[in-house]
């Protein structure tokens, strides 16, 4: 049975130096990873920036389309491939947790909304005329990567940071519901479901360990995220059943019991009312 593989930075950098940092354009790094096209996850943090092109770029199931200028960061854990046209271009930087938060001290990579939930949209498009606010950091990190200059790993980590930034500038304007007072009780709920939500499927229990109502919850969710608070807990369940499905690795039946349904024929009817197909009839599709 096919089981979808989960590559480190180290399958990419043979670089002992920089082993935990990757950084190329993104033709170099599919001349020398063909392997890339086929679905997979990463252990590490994932961002790619096209520059030219076009395409389809399929995240945990869900489709994005590729043009100039679309930026897309991807956290550990996350299944993604795409379909790409002969003209494609970008930049692709790949690292690891430790090193980033390694390095930075306080400053923690999940400081930035846009890599702390697989809630989150893991996509912002940058538009022509905001080029020139991030595309020469991109340059000038595969200009110092290419080089073996002193500091050169400072140089890379502060040059990745000052995207970050301009990232998180653009994803609070497009997504700007992220910088809500709510944000912090919304980050505490996704923390507590990434944790329970195998075995505690009730918005009751995560209102009661929040401190807080349920009816709190729900105006939380429903002001930030424009979902109830059990459509937010079944879709982090739904999202794992898929990824489950996807590797083959174990029967429908087991998955049923991994997620915390102990009745099959229930788990099946839950998973067809959210996807509108079976769960043997979504394997058969992948």
């Amino acid at each position: 049975m096919k089981k979808y593989p989960i590559y480190s930075v180290r399958n990419f950098s043979c670089n002992d130096i920089h082993r935990d940092f990757y950084v190329n354009t993104f033709k170099e790094h599919l001349k020398k990873h063909s392997f890339i096209e086929e679905p997979h996850r990463h252990d590490s943090y994932l961002m790619v920036f096209f520059t030219n092109g076009s395409g389809i770029h399929e995240i945990d199931f869900d489709r994005f389309e590729i043009k100039k200028g679309s930026l897309f960061v991807l956290q550990p854990g996350q299944m993604h491939h795409w379909n790409l046209s002969d003209n494609i271009e970008g930049f692709v930087i790949i690292f690891s947790q430790e090193l980033y938060n390694l390095y930075f001290g306080q400053k923690k990579i999940n400081d930035y909304n846009f890599y702390n939930s697989i809630l989150n949209r893991p996509e912002v498009v940058f538009e022509t005329d905001e080029f020139s606010k991030i595309l020469p950091y991109f340059d000038l990190l595969t200009q110092e990567n290419s080089q073996e200059n002193k500091y050169q790993l400072d140089t890379m980590l502060n040059l990745l940071d000052c995207i970050h930034i301009e990232i998180a500038r653009k994803y609070n304007e497009t997504y700007s519901h992220q910088t809500h007072s709510y944000n912090i009780k919304i980050s505490a709920f996704e923390i507590l479901l990434e944790q329970h939500f195998k075995t505690q499927k009730l918005p009751s229990f995560y209102a009661e360990q929040l401190h807080i109502t349920l009816k709190h919850l729900s105006r939380i969710c429903n002001e930030i995220l424009q979902k109830t608070a059990t459509e937010v807990i079944m879709d982090r369940v739904i999202l794992e059943i898929k990824r489950m499905l996807t590797d083959k690795q174990l029967a429908v039946n087991e998955i049923a019991y991994k997620v915390g349904y102990e009745d099959y024929s229930y788990f099946s009817r839950v998973f067809k009312k959210q996807t509108g197909m079976s769960p043997t009839e979504f394997r058969n599709i992948k």
